[in-house]
């Protein structure tokens, strides 16, 4: 049996999945404390019959409470910030581009120093290393313990960000220091942006995982537990504790996985209706499809791992104007929809009201909405509707009909036939999709590299990335018996000699436990090795070596 559990900013949810079929499900609030939240939900799986402790055999919890925290600028820890690449980039310093609130919580402690590679793997110049020290012992005056480090072009060699790690730590040695090219992918600027994120949340990401361990000891279950990821697979809470942007957009994730698991489909539309807003997404083979642009958090450029998700100002707590029935959102009653919307005896016209008014949903006391006139009733309607067409409008790729997953409480604002899509499914259990999600994880692996075809082939650079990539898997914690290719990449890279192409390929497979394999599931993620610098500067002969970019 596998506990899945999705604590959101209202609701935390909990299922058991046994034997790939859902035993028992609970929703409850979530608790400021977190733990208790949990708590709650995992004895109401106990109350519905649900052995937990002895029948668990992994504990999987989905999070919104990182993202979360770095939107609404809370808990977030002073960031020293150390960038290896002058004499290029000096025209923009780290964090130029972030809002002004955020550049007040996080610091003005930027340091840039000598170093980094050109995008062959040639050295830009010499690491200033006497600098890096000299800026460690500013760090250290200050009190700051949290460090982003980035290199120019590290994803092609990281020595120089590895060098500087080791230098900072024999100055700072409680120093938490995040390393860029272990969570960004090429382009500095976003790649720094989503490294000193990840070093701003190293506290919470303490606390989180505390709080975790603390609800499943407080069960007396003894069973690990992992963490989903932005891309719907897991990693252990040692490495939650150590990347915790990873777990950015993991709601979303957890709750398409959940709608390709309650739908049966693997390629499809997937809109997550909630209280507030609407996450529309693509399920490409069984998970999300991923952004190819620079995403904005909380108005700050990154450009790690991300899904493509839309999110629409639409949820059954929209406030729609009475006067004006056209305008819904994006303001929103929320978790209060219960005691304000109209349907519930308050006094707040909500999208909720107008699904029943419509007769769409069968919700609450529908004569408390008999004053609505029919043309208002309609054109609420109309444009709630229209609000998500248009979403889907956007996140298509291709002309014609396509089949649309509805997951999420706010489902129900959906009540006839949308334009672009040839069939709308509305799974059983959808209100619980996301810890569906979470229970439902696996394991993946992905590597990002350049070949130069013209002195390899592609088919050898191909065969090569895969095997990367399913080797990340199995070093993550993977069945190798189920590992399976679900994404490959190949971009050219232009002006530069030798047919060279970046290949970004990923990998997943079953998490590998006792029964499975020969790899004990306790372990997982607690001996995984981080990606070693190379021995040597790199160049476009046959391959440049890129860090493996895995999803732990």
């Amino acid at each position: 049996m596998r506990i899945g559990i999705d604590v959101g900013g209202t609701n935390t949810d909990a299922v058991a999945l046994v034997d790939g079929g859902i035993a028992a499900w609970a929703k409850v609030p979530t608790s400021a404390d977190i733990r208790s939240g949990i708590i709650d939900a995992i004895r109401a799986l106990i109350d519905q019959g649900v052995d937990v402790a002895t029948q668990t055999e992994c504990v999987i919890i989905g999070t919104t409470q990182f993202t979360n925290a770095f939107v609404e600028r809370r808990g977030l820890l002073p960031v020293g910030v150390l960038r290896l690449a002058l004499p290029a980039t000096a025209a923009l310093p780290p964090l130029a581009q972030w809002p002004a609130d955020l550049r007040d919580t996080i610091g003005d402690a930027t340091f840039m120093v000598r170093g980094g590679y050109q995008f062959d793997g040639r050295i830009n110049s010499a690491l200033d290393e006497a600098g890096i020290a000299d800026a460690a012992h500013a760090m250290a005056e200050r009190g700051i313990t949290a460090v982003a480090i980035s290199g120019l072009f590290s994803p092609v060699n990281h020595a120089m960000e590895l060098r500087a790690a080791d230098i900072v730590r024999a100055r700072i040695p409680e120093a938490r220091i995040t390393l860029s090219h272990r969570i960004g992918r090429p382009g500095l600027l976003e790649r720094e942006n989503a490294a000193v994120m990840n070093a701003s949340l190293a506290d919470l990401a303490s606390v989180v995982v505390r709080s975790f361990r603390a609800a499943l000891a407080a069960l007396r279950i003894d069973a690990p537990f992992f963490i989903t990821q932005n891309d719907g697979t897991l990693m252990s809470a040692d490495v939650v504790e150590a990347y915790p942007v990873l777990t950015f957009a993991s709601g979303p994730t957890n709750s398409m996985r959940g709608a390709a698991f309650l739908s049966g489909l693997g390629d499809c539309l997937v809109a997550d209706i909630g209280g507030t807003t609407t996450d529309i997404g693509v399920l490409v083979n069984g998970y999300p499809r991923e952004s190819t642009v620079p995403v904005d958090i909380g108005g700050v450029r990154t450009n790690f791992r991300m899904p493509d998700i839309l999110a629409l100002g639409l949820g059954g707590g929209s406030i729609v104007d009475a006067e004006d029935p056209a305008s819904i959102g994006p303001a929103s009653v929320g978790h209060r929809l219960t005691r304000e919307a109209r349907v519930f005896g308050g006094d707040t016209l909500t999208a909720t009201d107008i699904a029943v008014a419509a007769g769409t949903a069968q919700i609450g006391d529908a004569t408390r909405l008999n004053e609505l006139t029919p043309a208002q009733i309609a054109t609420a309607n109309d444009r709630l509707h229209a609000i998500v067409e248009d979403g889907i409008d956007r996140l298509k790729t291709q002309a014609g009909a396509a089949q649309l997953v509805l997951v999420g409480g706010g489902s129900v604002l959906i009540g006839r036939p949308l334009d672009g899509i040839s069939e709308v499914i509305r799974p059983g259990l959808a209100s619980v999709a996301n810890a569906i999600g979470a229970a439902i994880a696996q394991v993946g692996g992905e590597t990002d590299h350049i070949y130069r075809y013209e002195d390899i082939g592609r088919d050898a650079a191909l065969t090569d990335a895969r095997d990367r990539a399913s080797a990340a898997a199995i070093a993550a914690g993977a069945d190798a018996a189920t590992i399976a290719i679900i994404d490959q990449e190949e971009l050219p890279l232009a002006y530069v000699p030798g047919g060279a192409v970046r290949v970004r390929v990923k990998a997943v497979g079953a998490l590998c436990t006792v029964e499975t394999g020969n790899r004990n599931s306790r372990n997982i993620g607690r001996d995984r090795q981080m990606p070693r610098a190379p021995s040597s500067t790199n160049t476009l002969e046959g391959e440049i070596e890129c860090p493996d970019l895995t999803s732990y």
